[in-house]
This record gives C-alpha cells, sequence and structure tokens, in this order.
C-alpha cells in the first residue's frame, strides 16, 4: 500500500488562496487543506495518506482516510522524520514537500518525493484567473510575436 505524508504547512505555503487565508484564519485553512485532499484521494484505492501540521489541533477536522498529525511542540519536519524512519517498507512511501532536508532525508531512506508546488496542481483546480494569466504570458512570448510578425 502507498503512503503519501505530506508535509502540510509547506503544502498552504504552495497554494496561494490557502496561503492568503493562513494569515487570517489558521484553522480553516487546516480544514480546506483536508478537505482538498479528501477529495483528491476518495477514489484512490490502496493508499493511506498521513497529513503532519505544525503545532496544536484546533477544533477537529473530520475526513475520512486521511490521518492528521500535529506536531505539538516539535516541528512537524521531526514528526515526518520519525514516522518515515518507523516505516516498515519506506519504498511505499511518497513524501509531499519541497523542504531540501525532508527531501533528501525521505531520498535517503528510499522513499518517493513530489515537489509541493508540482503536487497542488494536482489538487486544486486551475481557476478562471490562471487560465487568463496563461493566455497573456503566451501573448507576451517573444517566439509568438516573431511568429506572427507582431
Amino acid at each position: 500500500m502507498r503512503h503519501y505524508i505530506i508535509d502540510g504547512n509547506n503544502l498552504i505555503g504552495k497554494i496561494g488562496s490557502l496561503q492568503k487565508l493562513q494569515n487570517k484564519n489558521k484553522q480553516s485553512t487546516r480544514e480546506k487543506l483536508a478537505f482538498k485532499l479528501e477529495d483528491y484521494f476518495h477514489d484512490k484505492p490502496n493508499i493511506k495518506v498521513s497529513l503532519h501540521l505544525d503545532g496544536f489541533p484546533g477544533q477537529s477536522i473530520k475526513v475520512q482516510n486521511i490521518r492528521i498529525i500535529y506536531s505539538g511542540k516539535k516541528t512537524a519536519d521531526d514528526e515526518i522524520k520519525s514516522q518515515i524512519g518507523n516505516e516498515k517498507n519506506p519504498r511505499n512511501v511518497i513524501l509531499v514537500s519541497s523542504d531540501r532536508q525532508l527531501k533528501d532525508f525521505a531520498s535517503v531512506c528510499g522513499c518517493d518525493c513530489i515537489s509541493s508546488e508540482d503536487f497542488s496542481k494536482s489538487i486544486m483546480p486551475r481557476s478562471p484567473e490562471d487560465e487568463e494569466q496563461k493566455r497573456q504570458d503566451e501573448l507576451n512570448n517573444d517566439d509568438f510575436k516573431k511568429l506572427f510578425g507582431v
């Protein structure tokens, strides 16, 4: 069984809408991330998911098939390293984080790694603003201008 270990705060920092909300309401941010993950993994059989968050729990977040682990007085990074170190088969672990030290540790243990940036693209639908920005970037591309003599 594949086991996704997710560095929650790192992932929040890579999702613009959650990053903005984090400054206003930490609990709501955590809930939205947990629900996004629940939605993403709901139809993927034989997958275990651990979401690591810094600090202490607020209100209970009720999601199915996702284990939420709070670091308490430690850092989430320490908890993630501990969990990876306790895995029976680390080759079944997929770490989701962009933290260099965590990724290096996971790689040495034999885990697969996905950057938070790449994973966020999988769980977050593209907004119309993103699509518009992509079109504008394409129009501003010098190769495009040369091709059409602009």
